[in-house]
């Protein structure tokens, strides 16, 4: 019955971020269950989702509190959209409760599907606001390199990595990228960390200065870099950049797809490293991946022009037929609430110090050449050499050898670019369960290291 399973997945699916060629030859993954911070296999095997999946499932896989919002919204109301003055109960109340825990200039709220469609709608509102402003030429967006900001045509623009690019004509929209804030690996040689910092705000302004601020909209950042490799900003970094942001009136859009929701130590990325965002994307951990549900939080001088806006054209002509969709809403209410009960940013500061320190320990190990954390999400970095922090061929793929020798020991992490491992488990994890991780992940290494 295995064989014919996955066989059918060969024969049927289309896998994304998958090699498909090399997908003929290797059996899928196929999980089936899961309990708590575990998930279990089609073989049988009880394994650690290190990943919270997709850095998304904080609540972990099995929590009835979240079936049972979806049950009853599904019952009283299984769909209605929000086009047109309409609206539903489930999508007013979660508006209301996002602005009441966001950063005090959040306004108000447009609900999405996901983080990609959450980016994308970000930058359309950049531009519909600039154009109710008198300011056509103002759309330039700014991003990283090695930042991740979604697949769609505009997120996947925006997004700093090649193989998003690689085949499929982006970026497709006016974009540039500029440094990421990644001391251990683009630090000079003498270099402290703050002036690091300072080089990266110098350089970003004269990025901005070549290509004139009357041409550039906004800058987009995750307040943590996640699938480009858990970078963590150096102290100062917003404060920094926002300086100049500000002197050249570009709004700034925090992209809190991964860092939302307690990740980080705070509700917010934002509020961890103190930016000041003018439009914030959220998605993943607003329902802990229980139904697929985004939306982009946006300040009032935002709303204003768009309201503007919407009065010149007629309406604000955007949005999705399932934005806001009922029973998603009701599911992000109830995580939400789950959230403000059980305390959850204080949960993950009380465990915070055991994981940046679980991963610190790491670093004595021959492959790991630094280890970086906030909160509950964090990374090793692998080296080839420790001394001159040299990195093997990308060809060889260390990390996601490392990742693969994990599940041997039944845990799922996940390599990222820069051959760096990444770590990003449900937030309802408990102390026992972390030292596991770790115990899980050094096996990994030694696995590897014994293989070279």
């Amino acid at each position: 019955m295995r064989n014919a399973i996955a066989e059918h997945d060969k024969q049927y699916v289309l896998h994304p971020y998958t090699n498909l060629s090399a997908h003929q030859e290797i059996d899928p993954f196929i999980i089936t269950h899961g309990e708590g911070i575990y998930v279990w296999d089609d073989q049988g095997n009880k394994l650690i989702e290190g990943m919270s999946g997709l850095w998304c499932a904080s609540l972990g896989f099995n929590e009835q509190r979240l079936t049972d919002a979806a049950t009853r919204q599904m019952q009283k109301l299984p769909y209605s959209h929000l086009f047109s003055h309409r609206s539903t109960e489930p999508a007013i109340e979660l508006s209301q409760k996002l602005i009441d825990i966001a950063p005090d200039n959040m306004a108000r709220v447009f609900l999405v599907n996901s983080g990609s469609e959450a980016v994308d709608m970000a930058i359309k509102m950049v531009w519909y606001y600039n154009n109710a402003l008198g300011r056509p030429n103002k759309k330039k967006i700014i991003s990283r390199k090695r930042a991740y900001h979604g697949i769609t045509i505009a997120s996947g623009s925006l997004t700093g990595l090649p193989y998003v690019h690689d085949g499929f004509d982006l970026p497709a929209i006016p974009v540039m990228h500029t440094e990421t804030p990644h001391y251990y690996r683009e630090g000079r040689d003498g270099e402290t960390e703050a002036q690091f910092t300072d080089r990266l705000a110098e350089t970003l302004e004269q990025q901005i200065l070549e290509e004139g601020a009357d041409n550039i909209a906004a800058f987009i950042a995750e307040p943590v870099m996640g699938a480009g490799g858990v970078l963590v900003p150096p102290a100062g970094y917003f404060e920094k950049i926002q300086a100049v942001l500000d002197r050249h009136d570009i709004l700034l859009i925090c992209d809190e797809v991964i860092c939302g929701f307690a990740r980080t130590g705070e509700m917010f990325g934002t509020q961890t490293f103190n930016a000041k965002p003018d439009l914030m994307t959220v998605a993943k951990q607003l329902s802990s991946a229980y139904l697929p549900i985004g939306g982009v939080m946006l300040s009032e001088k935002i709303y204003d022009a768009l309201v503007t806006g919407s009065d010149k054209h007629g309406m604000f002509g955007s949005g999705n037929t399932y934005g806001g969709h009922p029973v998603a809403a009701a599911v992000a209410v109830e995580t939400l609430n789950i959230y403000a009960e059980r305390n959850i940013v204080d949960h993950v500061k009380s465990l915070a110090p055991q994981f940046a320190e679980g991963l610190q320990s790491l670093t004595d190990h021959p492959l790991v050449g630094q280890a970086r954390a906030a909160g509950l999400i964090g990374a090793i970095e692998i080296v080839q050499d420790k001394s001159t922090r040299e990195q093997f061929p990308v060809a060889s793929k260390v990390a996601a050898q490392i990742a693969n020798h994990a599940r041997n020991h039944q845990l799922i992490l996940r390599p990222t670019p820069g051959d760096s491992v990444a770590l990003c488990p449900p937030l309802i994890i408990n102390s026992s369960e972390l030292s596991l991780i770790f115990e899980r992940m050094r096996l990994a290494l030694d696995d590897m290291y014994a293989t070279m």
